[in-house]
């Protein structure tokens, strides 16, 4: 959809924003903070093309060799004898963590939640319309004024708890990957992360720091999305330093935890670490995306490769239970904690049974993780921290962590996370429905606005959505025979699932309803993504050009 042009910033050469108005957008737009945000762009851009570039160079290598390894140039890393900074106070004891979008009722409900950390995501539980991008930096900076409120459509009042009982926020920016096409520098997008760090530092990092001497849930803290490889959290160490500086801010007074969720960091997590050793704060086992990353790799690698259905995959799978054995071993030799994947059940206040059958579910997996060395973990949901926090609090006791456990004495092995075939499981024509009918729906949603969408009782973001379109390009690409039914995975096979798939969603909703959907631009696109020959290295990328 097209944006209107809001054109050149007057006080900022250089600068210019392209986008529909959005109500308070003076507030934070400003000029210095787009003066911020053009010296990140100006400085670090063309480092963060070269690095983009790198990842088709490794996955082309990868295509070649069918494998992954350790680097062998980075081994004095591994073996040598340092530790991250120690944790700040707001950051000590991180047991339960919730995730969502900056949408002004998800930070009062996030923030009262119980949740020891909210991590506030401006990535995958958001689609980036201007909107979006501008109102979540007005809703964050509102929390911290203590000014934020919401009256649900049924006149039900939101407001915050006192502030010694809110969660501590850790904000997401996007990925290095994505550009935000409506603001420009020099005529060039500025890179979506740099967009969402860069107004929410300059905006909040002083009054964070002022808070956090009374209140010690407060400080500039941050998750690192989509990270490839330790020169990509090298380029976000040296942006952490700059900003830092530019703010008079001391150095280290940042602390990020970086997302293993792509196959290639699982292979630097002690790298990772080090280049961010005096900003680092954990890492973070983040599940979806990383199956997701492991099918975009190994798309070609053949059958040993090929994932079964995706909810047939538990992290008691060989190579996930690697992944994340690696994981706490490697933080808590450094020092850094070490925080668990998502519950993205939804509980439902009218089918118990269903309650009951899942809440089994995120109990054995929370019980894992804290018995494993996990020293937090994630819900999508407030009524999830109890639940969550009542396995952790088990281990832990009156312990804000576990770090001086040092997880499982059993190595990993580049085979051990490589094992996909021993996960075991099949490809069914259910679990092909299931694909298509989360990934045209959430995508649907996403085209209206919404990055977290409640599906079939849990909660989707994209990187539910990237493991349903990838999963049917590697079954079609790999000539998979659906075990239930006999069937090959074809295109067609696909398309007319699709057509299903939208003639139920009418006779669901009703003519009217679905007619002021965008089912059809979210079919077309999942298609796209899904069937293309050339397989999309992200379905937002394409996606960006349907949203204003």
């Amino acid at each position: 959809m097209a944006a209107a042009d809001q054109g050149p910033s007057p006080a900022v050469p250089g600068v210019t924003v392209v986008g529909p108005p959005v109500p308070r957008s003076e507030e934070v737009l400003t000029a210095g903070a787009l003066e911020f945000v053009a010296d990140l762009h100006r400085t670090f851009d063309g480092r963060r093309r070269e690095l983009l570039a790198a990842r088709r160079e490794r996955r082309a290598e990868i295509a070649r060799t069918g494998t992954l390894d350790f680097l062998p140039h980075t081994a004095d890393v591994r073996s040598g004898d340092w530790k991250v900074a120690p944790a700040p106070r707001a950051l000590t004891d991180r047991r339960v963590e919730i995730t969502g979008p900056t949408d002004r009722k998800m930070v009062v409900n996030a923030l009262n939640s119980g949740a020891k950390v909210w991590l506030a995501d401006f990535e995958d539980a958001t689609a980036p319309t201007w909107e979006n991008v501008v109102s979540g930096q007005v809703n964050l900076t509102d929390a911290f004024e203590g000014r934020i409120d919401f009256t649900g459509e049924q006149g039900k009042a939101y407001v915050l708890k006192p502030a010694a009982e809110l969660a501590t926020v850790v904000v997401r920016p996007r990925g290095w990957h994505l550009d935000e096409r409506h603001l420009t520098v020099d005529g060039a997008p500025v890179a979506g992360a740099l967009v969402d760090f860069g107004l929410y530092f300059f905006h909040n990092a002083a009054r964070l720091i002022a808070k956090g001497e009374q209140d010690p849930n407060s400080g500039p803290y941050f998750y690192l999305p989509k990270t490839e490889s330790h020169l990509e959290a090298r380029l976000w160490n040296e942006v952490f330093t700059r900003a830092q500086a530019a703010l008079g801010i001391p150095h280290g007074t940042i602390r990020a935890t970086v997302l293993i969720e792509t196959v290639t960091a699982a292979f630097e997590m002690d790298e990772i670490l080090h280049e961010l050793r005096e900003h680092a704060a954990g890492l973070n086992a983040g599940r979806w995306d990383y199956l997701f990353s492991i099918v975009k790799n190994f798309r070609d690698g053949g059958e040993r490769y090929v994932l079964p259905d995706r909810n047939t995959v538990t992290m008691a799978s060989p190579f996930m239970a690697a992944y994340t054995r690696l994981l706490v071993q490697t933080c808590h030799r450094r020092g850094a904690h070490a925080i668990g994947g998502m519950a993205a059940f939804i509980p439902s206040r009218k089918d118990p049974e269903v309650n009951a059958a899942a809440l089994v579910k995120v109990r054995a997996d929370k019980e894992r993780e804290a018995s494993g060395g996990f020293d937090g973990s994630w819900v999508a949901h407030p009524d999830l921290v109890p639940v969550a926090r009542a396995c952790f609090d088990a281990v832990l006791g009156e312990r804000p962590h576990q770090k001086e456990n040092p997880g499982s004495p059993e190595p990993v092995t580049p085979a051990h996370l490589l094992d996909v075939a021993g996960a075991g499981g099949s490809c069914t024509r259910t679990g092909l429905h299931n694909a298509v009918q989360v990934g045209v729906r959430y995508i649907e949603a996403w085209l209206r606005g919404l990055g977290a969408v409640g599906i079939f009782h849990m909660m989707e973001d994209a990187a539910t959505a990237e493991i349903s379109r990838s999963q049917i390009w590697q079954w079609i690409h790999n000539g998979v025979v659906l075990a239930d039914t006999g069937e090959k995975t074809t295109a067609d096979l696909v398309r007319r699932l699709v057509a299903e798939e939208l003639a139920s969603l009418r006779a669901e909703l009703g003519d009217e309803a679905y007619a002021a959907g965008r089912w059809t631009e979210a079919a077309a696109l999942f298609e796209q993504v899904a069937l293309a020959e050339d397989f999309p290295d992200f379905l937002t990328l394409p996606a960006l050009a349907l949203i204003d």
